[in-house]
């Protein structure tokens, strides 16, 4: 499976992908809002776009659907739920439903609502595994739930599905948010060495040759999978003075979800 992250060096920094079967090489345009860069890329690289898919309905996902399908055909995947908030779906897709690429490439379908209620993810069984994951996870941060989303079923997603995924899989969000997001995790545990170091090294990177985090780092330098940290429960009480001596995970998680909105 190859994957081709396309920075569109847009204002809310978008990220967008193409997948491609390295044998026939098909390929999947993944959230292609800057049309052109994905098309020029895949004639670049030689591939076919013969589907696009979208994560979810937020216009600076979807909004190059239409220029990419009049060049190529290639027919639309979305959440089954969208077919009302996103033009033209082709397939519905449902959790576990397998996106085939080519000859080489299967994906698997992760229903993954919080950040909108109509929210995939894919996750390929390649080594390593790759996640891409929309608008659900950043490289050290979550969605927000602002446009149409609800953050009690984003912790769901993260505990349930998320954590449970191999640590060694590849993260490939459709935003470049890490530094802010890393201050943020900083903000909240600042003791957190690991992620102190890591804002350091990615703070002044070119985000067209982005790093590219596991689950296994994310859980060390991500305060939404940091919920059991007793710095992160210290700082949150000093937000939340009537915050519990030991709360749930769940309880932290959306105190940080609510932080993170003003901060």
């Amino acid at each position: 499976m190859l994957v081709e992250q396309i920075w569109t060096a847009n204002a809310l920094r978008n990220f967008n992908y193409l997948i491609a079967c390295p044998d026939t090489g098909e390929a999947l345009a993944i959230d292609p809002l800057d049309h052109k860069r994905c098309l020029d890329k895949a004639r670049d690289r030689g591939w076919e776009i013969t589907q696009v898919l979208n994560t979810h309905e937020h216009p600076d996902h979807t909004g190059g659907n239409g220029q990419v399908i009049e060049a190529t055909g290639a027919k639309l995947l979305a959440h089954y739920n969208a077919k009302d908030k996103i033009r033209g779906i082709d397939v519905g897709l449902r959790a576990g439903d397998v996106i085939r690429v080519g000859k080489t490439v299967e994906l698997e379908t992760l229903d993954t609502p919080g950040h909108t209620m109509s929210h995939v993810c894919l996750f390929s069984h390649t080594d390593p595994p790759a996640l891409l994951c929309g608008d659900t996870l950043f490289n050290a941060g979550a969605g927000n739930c602002h446009n149409g989303g609800h953050p009690n079923e984003l912790y769901e997603t993260f505990v349930k599905q998320l954590s449970a995924l191999p640590e060694q899989t590849q993260v490939y969000p459709g935003h470049d948010y890490i530094s802010s997001n890393l201050k943020f995790t900083l903000d909240r545990e600042p003791d957190n060495i690991k992620a102190e170091s890591l804002l350091a090294d990615v703070e002044d990177q070119d985000p067209s040759r982005a790093m590219v985090t596991n689950l296994a780092l994310e859980k060390e330098i991500n305060a939404f999978f940091r919920l059991r940290s007793p710095t992160v429960m210290a700082r949150l009480r000093e937000a939340f003075p009537n915050l519990p001596d030991d709360p749930d995970a769940k309880t932290v998680f959306l105190k940080l979800r609510e932080l993170r909105n003003s901060w």
